[in-house]
């Protein structure tokens, strides 16, 4: 039987097949170079905020760590729900663009879309001003996976959703214990986690000892 979600399924993929050839291979390439783009950003985030106050620098370090996460709470989700991919499951739909994934390489969640998601967002509490960049690179993301036949609109939309969410949690969670160990990077005798941390503000004031020196004291 036949449901609204088989549907938009069947409408996007004739759509992909109605468009020229070099669109549907963007379209494909897309699914893996967004992912390569939102590292190279996890990186300039880092490299930026190791000259901002902890706070900073903690978000810019968890991005990454709370999209890993999400991936994983994203594969666990699929395969506690065995869900088959459309290319196999839905009746009268086109040929997928891409090669239907292995039987076993289950649907819901889009792993893509939930760590899209994740990035996303991630990157957007660490960056604010990149968020109309990200937010729209995580949505096409998501679309191009129905797009190239290999989710549901639901896989990818459930996808979005928990990524954005446990990025929004974990990062606020972990904030304030992640500031406190750049703290104490940025007092290390060693030189490599001493230039991991960053210096830090320079501009920021200082905070002084106010203890009168031993000879004054009585």
């Amino acid at each position: 039987m036949d449901t609204m979600d088989d549907d938009l399924y069947r409408d996007v993929t004739d759509f992909a097949h109605d468009t020229p050839t070099w669109f549907q291979h963007l379209a494909e390439v897309w699914t893996e170079l967004g992912l390569l783009l939102f590292g190279v950003l996890f990186i300039v985030a880092w490299w930026r905020a190791r000259r901002g106050d902890p706070r900073a620098l903690a978000i810019a370090v968890l991005a990454p760590l709370v999209t890993a996460v999400a991936y994983v709470c994203s594969e666990l989700l699929k395969s506690a729900v065995d869900e088959e991919r459309p290319c196999r499951a839905v009746a009268g739909a086109v040929t997928s663009i891409v090669e239907c994934p292995a039987y076993g390489d289950w649907s819901f969640p889009s792993n893509h879309s939930t760590i899209a998601g994740a990035a996303a967002v991630g990157l957007a509490l660490a960056w604010p001003r990149i968020a109309a960049l990200t937010l729209p690179m995580a949505v096409l993301m998501a679309f191009s996976r129905v797009f190239v036949g290999v989710h549901y609109p639901h896989d990818v939309a459930v996808g979005l959703l928990l990524g954005a969410a446990l990025a929004v949690i974990l990062v606020r969670l972990a904030t304030r214990p992640v500031g406190r160990i750049v703290e104490a990077m940025r007092g290390s005798s060693t030189g490599v986690v001493k230039w991991f941390a960053g210096p830090g503000d320079p501009t920021a004031p200082q905070v002084t000892s106010h203890r009168r020196p031993a000879s004054h004291r009585r």
